[in-house]
């Protein structure tokens, strides 16, 4: 059985409860996760590094693999003495997913990944907002299985926002659900 055969079946899975949860018969009406945004500060990796540009190749290198898509350079917009960066050097990566690589990256996050984490209890309420989004901060980036162990390049944290088109939050939490995210049920104060 393959994986795209196992994600198409929990794909049929989470629209059929979504439908019977919100009562919405036609698809397209849904509540559905428009897309994943994957950020990296790397500033602190470049000013310390001697071969800045060598490093940021490497991190870019890392992160096409780790999502299927090459990442846009996010440059400083002034410069700041006290923290060495200078105008237009390179301090962030950014890569916006949609369509079939956004749901195989959340197929992957969900079943690979978040497991991977060292005391992962699951994903608190508190990190959805009040649209519904979901951002959550992974710290090193070796708990993706496409990181290269053999390249040196030290560990770099990364966050991931999931963007979604619900009524309310209530909504999100059931979709998030019906994904398969592991939400850690608590209070919420």
């Amino acid at each position: 059985m393959s994986i795209s055969y196992k994600k198409e079946e929990w794909l049929k899975k989470m629209k059929a409860e979504m439908r019977e949860y919100s009562g919405i018969k036609n698809d397209f009406a849904l509540p559905k996760i428009t897309k994943v945004v994957i950020n990296t500060g790397i500033g602190r990796l470049v000013v310390a590094s001697k071969n800045s540009q060598e490093l940021i190749e490497k991190i870019s290198k890392e992160l096409a693999l780790i999502t299927g898509q090459k990442p846009s350079f996010r440059t400083a917009k002034k410069s700041i003495s006290s923290f060495k960066t200078r105008e237009g050097m390179t301090i962030g990566l950014k890569i916006t997913l949609r369509g079939k690589r956004m749901e195989d990256f959340i197929f992957k996050f969900i079943n690979l990944v978040l497991p991977r984490i060292r005391d992962f209890w699951g994903i608190p309420l508190t990190h959805i907002d009040e649209k519904g989004n979901l951002n959550y901060g992974i710290k090193e980036h070796n708990v993706f299985l496409e990181s290269n162990k053999e390249q040196n390049i030290p560990p770099f944290g990364l966050e991931v926002s999931f963007s979604v088109k619900a009524k309310n939050r209530e909504q999100a939490i059931k979709l998030y659900q019906a994904w398969g995210f592991p939400l850690r049920q608590e209070d919420e104060k």
